[in-house]
């Protein structure tokens, strides 16, 4: 038991290592052709509140765990983290939209992506001001700030202030909590 515990502590805080910085030698994605973007100019997740009846899809846990997959239902009910590289989309380099895997909401658009290297698929700016929420995670002794979907506050993943230019974000996604189109 111990062990297993002391293994736990351990893996959370390496997937936590991987994911708050990058990789020597990651591609970034600049700003997007054409664009000057200005300080503030691109979307941004609002805090969460905490009170009841925030997120306007409200499901029992019985109709959640019947909607989505043991994957998706780890990650988005019960705020859990695929390993790195091996969740969807890390490296899809498809032109299209990102949406929640539980509510369909639009989370992002393929042109704010970049390769990180974390193993997440991570992007600089979510698609819209009402796409997320972002609230304060201070599991395993970390504070850090977690991506919640704006519509059913299921847990997305984290993100970090050492992202690309233009805005210097770094939302890390995981891939099984969301479902992904092409254009």
């Amino acid at each position: 038991m111990r062990s297993a515990l002391l293994f736990f502590v351990v893996s959370a805080l390496t997937l936590n290592a991987a994911c708050s910085q990058q990789r020597p030698g990651a591609v970034a994605l600049a700003t997007p052709k054409g664009q000057t973007a200005a300080p503030g100019t691109y979307p941004r997740p609002a805090a969460a509140t905490g009170k009841p009846g925030e997120y306007p899809i409200q499901k029992t846990d019985a109709e959640w765990r019947k909607q989505l997959t043991p994957d998706q239902y780890y990650i988005l009910r019960e705020g859990g983290t695929e390993r790195p590289f091996t969740g969807k989309y890390h490296d899809n380099h498809a032109a299209g939209t990102y949406y929640c895997a539980a509510d369909h909401n639009l989370l992002f658009n393929s042109a704010t992506k970049f390769d990180s290297g974390t193993g997440w698929p991570s992007f600089w700016a979510p698609a819209t001001n009402a796409s997320l929420k972002v609230k304060s995670d201070e599991s395993f002794g970390m504070s850090r700030d977690e991506i919640v979907c704006a519509k059913c506050g299921g847990h997305l993943g984290h993100v970090f202030s050492d992202g690309p230019k233009p805005t210097g974000e770094r939302y890390c996604m995981d891939g099984n909590a969301m479902v992904f189109e092409k254009k």
